[in-house]
């Protein structure tokens, strides 16, 4: 029995798939981009971090501002005062 040849069309496949951006640039333009994505994202995540610090501040403002109030301390209690005898 003949050995069989490797068939030429079934590498020439493996080869006529298109270019991605990723082989058209040059490895330092990669390594930038990645670099400055990585450096998007962790701005985005300081400045979301930012904001619930805020949100968080607020919250405990507004809850000491109401805590000092009498009128709201009045309407927020319970009216049971038998337990407190």
């Amino acid at each position: 029995m003949a050995k069989r040849k490797s068939n030429p069309a079934h590498a020439a496949k493996a080869e006529d798939k298109p270019a991605t951006l990723k082989d058209l640039l040059g490895k330092d333009t990669l390594a930038k981009l990645k670099e400055q994505a990585a450096e998007l994202k962790k701005e985005e995540e300081q400045r979301k971090e930012e904001a619930r610090v805020r949100a968080d501040e607020a919250r405990k403002a507004e809850q000491k501002r109401l805590d000092n109030d009498f009128e709201h301390l009045l309407n927020t209690s319970k009216m049971d005062w038998h337990k407190f005898k």
